[in-house]
């Protein structure tokens, strides 16, 4: 059984993400499930990674598409792999309610 890419915390949400580094645009591309069952949002960023280049990308990003400022995401782990958690600081409800709207659920 999966599991939500997202997550609600005591002050926002865990995000979980896979990311393609040299991706050609930067977007978002839906969600997937992984072997293990669990969902994660897919990115793609046209940075390289190196450098946390392609993490910085992403952060803005997520930013951007959440509606929430650059400094209210932490990246919790996966600095160095595609799979990536986020811990995004703000309103739990708003924030899910933003990505069901634009990714089911």
């Amino acid at each position: 059984m999966s599991t939500r890419a997202w997550s609600a915390t005591d002050d926002g949400l865990l995000l979980t993400v896979r990311l393609t580094p040299r991706g050609g645009r930067d977007a978002l591309d839906g969600t997937a499930i992984l072997a293990d069952g669990r969902e994660v949002l897919k990115a793609r960023v046209r940075a390289v990674p190196e450098d946390g280049a392609a993490n910085r990308a992403l952060a803005a990003l997520l930013a951007t598409e959440l509606a929430v400022p650059r400094s209210a995401l932490v990246l919790q782990s996966g600095a160095t792999s595609r799979i990536k958690t986020f811990h995004i600081t703000g309103d739990c409800a708003e924030l899910a309610a933003r990505l069901a709207r634009t990714f089911g659920g």
